[in-house]
């Protein structure tokens, strides 16, 4: 039996007394989402500026005493939800916390724009940032969470040698949701199935190991580079996170994976509510900053 901590288990009351994903309008869902982050307490970081990576809208943040290294962050919302401005807050910590500057993606979204359309436009901004002068010599480390830990693995896997470290918080990778966390009695196995179906273009893209990377060849993910998976104990993909995590460490890919204990999906980006969000905030910042100071030559870019 899982048992949460008293923030999760009242996020998950508020969440089974609203109705369902699909059953309420996605732009609603969507301005909602932006008007909530709009009230949020937001830190001052030294300079936010927005740029067009190619025609894909992205948002750079460059803290105090920045340190050699850019984090690509993909944002998560199970493909269709979120935007830069819903995680403007948690890039501003992620980009204050690890002293890096932040890249956070405005990726396109399903349904209207269905895979492969997301890491297409990641691609163009990682083919972006390698002509770019002034950041195309750092070190470049990947991060996504849900959602954007799928994009964030799957950039990595098509772009080999591009980052240095990668940053994993609940990825959502199987879209045949095979592992034993789907099974449980309200575990919002339905809603991760109707995200899947508004990802994919057909029913052939959910066995395309470049939307669900779970399937991902063991030629392909030996060569990730070092790995830090973050799992939710109240989460439906716990199992998938932390199976996957086992096999990257038997692929013998430098993986650390540690499981937020009384935490549920979501908890990463709402730090005001999960005070452990700010601790996986930390031990990320901790996890790339190894690679800094090290002079990580596993991947990235280098001067």
């Amino acid at each position: 039996m899982v048992r949460l901590f008293p923030a999760a288990r009242r996020a998950i009351a508020a969440e089974e007394a609203s109705p369902p994903v699909w059953a309420v309008d996605i732009a609603h869902q969507r301005d909602q989402a932006r008007t909530l982050a709009a009230a949020e307490t937001k830190e001052e970081v030294a300079e936010v500026a927005g740029i067009d990576a190619d025609g894909v809208p992205c948002r750079l943040y460059t803290p105090e005493d920045v340190r050699e290294g850019l984090i690509v962050h993909l944002h998560g919302g199970g493909f269709v939800f979120n935007d830069v401005e819903v995680h403007d807050t948690a890039s501003r910590r992620l980009a204050n916390r690890s002293g890096l500057r932040v890249l956070s993606v405005d990726y396109r979204r399903p349904p209207e724009h269905p895979y492969p359309a997301a890491p297409d436009d990641v691609d163009t901004v990682i083919k972006w940032l390698g002509n770019d002068p002034s950041l195309s010599a750092l070190p470049a480390y990947v991060h996504g969470d849900s959602a954007g830990g799928n994009l964030a693995l799957v950039a990595a896997l098509r772009n080999p040698g591009t980052f240095a470290a990668m940053v994993l918080v609940y990825p959502f990778l199987d879209p045949s949701m095979s592992t034993p966390g789907y099974a449980v009695e309200g575990g919002w196995s339905e809603e991760a199935a109707w995200y899947w179906k508004q990802y994919a273009a057909s029913e052939a893209d959910l066995r395309n190991p470049d939307l669900g990377p779970y399937l991902a060849a063991d030629e392909e993910l030996r060569n990730l580079p070092p790995t830090l998976i973050v799992s939710a104990e109240g989460d439906i993909l716990t199992d998938e996170n932390e199976d996957f995590a086992l096999r990257l460490a038997d692929l013998g890919v430098e993986v650390v994976a540690f499981r937020a204990v009384g935490q549920i999906h979501g908890f990463w980006r709402h730090g005001k509510t999960f005070p452990a969000a700010e601790s996986v905030m930390a031990m990320t910042a901790a996890f790339l900053n190894q690679r800094v100071s090290t002079g990580s030559t596993t991947g990235g870019r280098r001067r």
